[in-house]
């Protein structure tokens, strides 16, 4: 099945850009960005920006850009049976090349996932300012793979977000060289 992404959900301001690979089957009939229910993305993103979340889907977008995040794909659109990003076929990475000289405060670039990275690292490549950062986090996903993490888990490796929108510029320049950050105490 051919699937398209979304327009992306952003403001010139933005500070922090999410990528996944593609809405899932939920998220494409529904017209909106991490549509299932049981996916992490909107409670993560609330508590990283310490608001109720809202049961509005326009009022989640709305608090997400008033708080310099930008959500978009990786994928512009694929081909792909189900929901699971291993199916991906196919893929044709969105305009990044339009996008980032739009929004001139981005700091970090955060792949929701595995695959989103890989999707970029293959479709995209090095073309952001030397001045934003890359960072993969494990993934929203219901979905169960092999890194599955729980809620908890999630959450703490996406706090890196949060020294970002407040503009802490102190923190270790995180590289495409550097593709993941390490959310497990016991490998620290």
């Amino acid at each position: 099945m051919e699937c398209k992404s979304f327009a992306p959900i952003l403001r010139e301001d933005a500070r922090v850009l999410i990528l996944g690979t593609m809405p899932s089957v939920m998220s494409l009939k529904t017209h909106q960005y991490y549509g299932h229910p049981q996916n992490h993305f909107w409670p993560i993103i609330f508590s990283l920006i310490e608001l109720p979340l809202p049961s509005s889907y326009e009022q989640r977008v709305q608090e997400v850009i008033n708080n310099r995040i930008a959500i978009w794909d990786v994928a512009a659109s694929c081909d792909r049976e189900g929901s699971n990003d291993s199916a991906i076929r196919n893929a044709i990475a969105n305009d990044f090349h339009n996008l980032l000289p739009r929004l001139p405060e981005l700091q970090l670039i955060c792949f929701n996932g595995t695959k989103a990275r890989d999707l970029w690292k293959k479709h995209v490549g090095d073309i952001s300012p030397s001045s934003v950062g890359f960072v993969t986090l494990p993934s929203s996903s219901p979905i169960p793979g092999r890194k599955i993490k729980t809620l908890p888990q999630k959450l703490a490796a996406w706090m890196v977000i949060k020294e970002y929108l407040a503009g802490n510029r102190n923190l270790r320049k995180l590289s495409l060289n550097h593709w993941s950050i390490n959310t497990d105490p016991g490998n620290a």
